[in-house]
């Protein structure tokens, strides 16, 4: 009888033990599997098979949910860098102004806070005349300066300083608000912790470019100037942090263009980023010749002098040198970058036009070679007529504009993410 019964009504086969369930709504979901998809049936009610069952975890939340895209950062935070890239162009602006007029050594000392007033009485700004009168710039070069043209130079390098403060915080305390509101993705934290800290670098580099011009030389009997070097590092810090800011804020705020990856935009791409190097090179090169006054050695152009290649070109000794130290050698090789500048962006805009490119993108292509060719208008006039302060000035405010072109096109080629 039992036989005829196990024949008529046979057992159902023994289901696994499932392991003890770990914690949270993907243990669960591991459990339903290794038991297979009869016991998740079982489990979760009848069902047709494994459809059913998958949507049974959807609706009781076990199912994993695929992590969310992180959350776009606002517009309001690439505006914010513009505006600190715009406030980081006129502290730029105002440094070479400061340096045109002979400005930068006519404070003689540095504190973060206290030299934030400036004197106001009578005494006080004899005593800060005094103090000027110990170093070389006076003794050697303005030693007939009387206190109302040292007031000039003093508020000069005054506001300087007063606006890289400015720039400081215009930088941290908005970077602050937005960490704390949570508007920085990680990527973007880690940006403006960077930039916050150039920030500071820059404000140190300055009085440390300074300090090189307050320096006794008793071996020296010229014109007391800062170091070329140390002025070079003040200014391509600056370009760096002017550059990095404003490529964030046009990342941030100008939408990728849909465009096809084909060799020629690649090439185009390069061309364009290798373009932007050569204006950040020709800019830089530009801080030795104001640090070596090499604009006054040969006013003349094309040719300097009466020659295509100066007989002084290689002067100093070892060769080397002349690179950094020898104004002829400085002029020469800033006049060879700003011809080849031109030249790369012209070809590139002329690359440019043999792609079908967005409306924005030709836009951006057509103002840097204006900008180039202003640009090159304003340095030959300046060495024609001697380096007068407000073309030089000028010259110097073009150099921002030109890389500020080169920026905005290379943002729109960008690629699209992948």
């Amino acid at each position: 009888l039992f036989k005829m019964a196990n024949a008529k009504f046979p057992r159902s086969p023994r289901l696994p033990v499932p392991p003890p369930p770990l914690p949270g709504s993907l243990g669960m979901l591991r459990v339903l599997r290794g038991a297979g998809a009869g016991a998740g049936a079982r489990l979760l009610g009848p069902g047709r098979g494994g459809g059913g069952t998958r949507a049974r975890l959807r609706l009781l939340g076990l199912q994993q949910r695929p992590s969310p895209p992180p959350a776009p950062v606002p517009a309001a935070v690439g505006r914010w860098l513009l505006a600190c890239s715009g406030a980081v162009a006129g502290a730029v602006v105002l440094g070479g102004v400061t340096r045109l007029t002979e400005s930068g050594l006519s404070m003689v000392d540095w504190h973060l806070v206290k030299e934030m007033k400036p004197p106001r009485t009578q005494q006080e700004w004899e005593a800060e005349f005094r103090k000027y009168q110990q170093f070389p710039e006076f003794r050697i070069l303005n030693h007939d300066m009387t206190l109302t043209e040292f007031k000039f130079i003093w508020y000069m390098e005054y506001s300087h300083r007063m606006w890289g403060r400015v720039v400081g915080l215009a930088y941290i305390l908005p970077a602050a608000y937005f960490w704390r509101k949570g508007w920085l993705s990680r990527p973007m934290k880690g940006c403006v912790l960077a930039l916050c800290g150039l920030v500071c670098f820059q404000g140190l580099l300055g009085w440390y470019m300074v300090k090189s011009g307050l320096e006794e030389k008793p071996d020296s009997y010229d014109i007391p100037r800062v170091s070329q070097y140390r002025l070079a590092a003040h200014l391509g810090s600056a370009l760096v942090l002017y550059s990095a800011s404003l490529w964030t804020g046009l990342s941030l705020l100008l939408p990728r263009h849909q465009l096809p990856e084909t060799r020629q935009l690649l090439r185009l791409r390069h061309f364009a980023h290798g373009t932007t190097a050569l204006v950040f090179l020709t800019a830089l090169s530009g801080a030795f010749v104001a640090g070596l006054d090499a604009g006054l050695v040969y006013n003349s152009f094309p040719k300097m002098g009466e020659r295509w290649i100066p007989d002084d070109l290689l002067a100093f000794s070892p060769t080397l040198r002349n690179i950094f130290e020898n104004p002829t050698t400085v002029q020469f090789d800033h006049r060879i970058l700003g011809v080849a500048t031109v030249t790369a962006i012209t070809a590139l805009y002329l690359f440019s036009r043999k792609i079908p490119l967005p409306r924005r993108t030709r836009m951006a292509a057509a103002s840097l070679l204006a900008v180039a060719c202003m640009q090159v208008g304003l340095g030959i006039s300046t060495l024609l007529l001697y380096v007068p302060t407000p073309l030089a000035a000028t010259h110097q405010s073009g150099s921002l504009a030109l890389l500020s072109a080169a920026l905005w096109l290379a943002a729109e080629l960008r690629r699209l993410p992948k």
